[in-house]
């Protein structure tokens, strides 16, 4: 098979193709065919050894896929050969064949396909277990999403107008704002020309937003909880500006506002029921069509260097795929 193959730690630049052996499962693995993987932040960082897992080299990267089962190992029961599945790991899914841990991977839910399927769990998984569950986000409340116009942004944007809820979104340029008001923000912030608390202050009357969403870190995440609501949340969900930000600690306690982790891989492990619950809720979601995936950008399996450079440089709005 081919795969792109992480030989020594670096920038995207220096994957490379190469031709493997097709795997075989273990004990508890699934082998699959990829028809689709998507790229995420945490691949830009694990092939940079900045990740808090770290694969013995070489190794393929590649978190998030669907295709379809061509081999399973011993013990695995719920996924057969031949099956349509997703599968959400660590690394292995830019490659035309994957092997993956049997608990990380699921039957494909009905009615998604295997674009809009290998676009979906991670971005709209971590958005709503971050909004829903961790943020508590109600009806006529409003949400700030800083880096909106990425996956996990998007995604909080469609999940946050599904319950009911106002969306304020903040991003970089006017291209990607135009994309969130595509996905249904109601309101936006080009932070790269207006003042973040200045422009939330006039959208919310002085109020400020009552839970914010930050998978950016960076310049912006104080100014962003400076500007929270009484009884506020704040989502810490990453650092894709590459800066983790310090906060003092009398802002929250001035606020009366709580700053909340969220940490959607652990979050898998150790409640796997919540987790395929919300799974269950999202994909009627998406058949009732209240959410949508936004994928703007396909890569051939040779082009894959690129697409994480572009993730890497933030040129990417909402998912971009590998296409093997």
């Amino acid at each position: 098979m081919k795969a792109v193959l992480c030989k020594a730690w670096g920038p995207p630049e220096s994957l490379a193709v190469d031709t493997l052996p097709d795997p075989v499962p273990e004990p508890g693995e699934v082998v699959i065919e990829v028809k689709a993987a998507s790229v995420n932040f945490p691949d830009v960082l694990i092939v940079q050894n900045k990740y808090q897992v770290k694969p013995d080299l070489p190794f393929v990267p590649g978190t998030e896929l669907s295709g379809i089962v061509r081999e399973v190992g011993e013990g695995v029961h719920h996924v057969k050969p031949g099956d349509a599945v997703v599968a959400v790991g660590t690394h292995g899914g830019f490659a035309e064949l994957a092997r993956m841990r049997g608990d990380d991977v699921m039957a494909l839910p009905e009615g998604l396909d295997f674009e809009t399927a290998a676009a979906f769990f991670m971005a709209y998984g971590t958005s709503y277990h971050a909004v829903a569950d961790r943020g508590g986000l109600k009806a006529g409340e409003t949400l700030l999403v800083l880096g909106a116009a990425g996956g996990v942004g998007l995604a909080a944007i469609g999940i946050a107008k599904a319950l009911g809820a106002r969306v304020i979104a903040a991003a970089s340029s006017e291209e990607k704002l135009a994309v969130c008001r595509v996905q249904g923000a109601d309101d936006t912030v080009d932070y790269s020309r207006e003042n973040l608390r200045e422009r939330l202050k006039a959208l919310t009357g002085g109020r400020g937003p009552d839970v914010v969403l930050d998978p950016v870190g960076g310049d912006y995440a104080e100014p962003a909880f400076r500007s929270i609501g009484w009884r506020g949340r704040y989502l810490v969900v990453g650092f894709a500006n590459g800066d983790i930000p310090r906060l003092a600690f009398n802002l929250p306690l001035l606020k009366g506002a709580s700053l909340v982790g969220v940490f959607w891989g652990d979050y898998v492990r150790r409640e796997p029921e919540n987790c395929r619950e919300d799974f269950r809720r999202l994909a009627q979601w998406i058949r009732d069509g209240r959410i949508r995936p936004h994928i703007s950008a396909r890569y051939r399996l040779e082009n894959t260097a690129s697409a994480l450079r572009d993730m890497a440089d933030r040129k990417v709005t909402g998912k971009v795929l590998v296409l093997p």
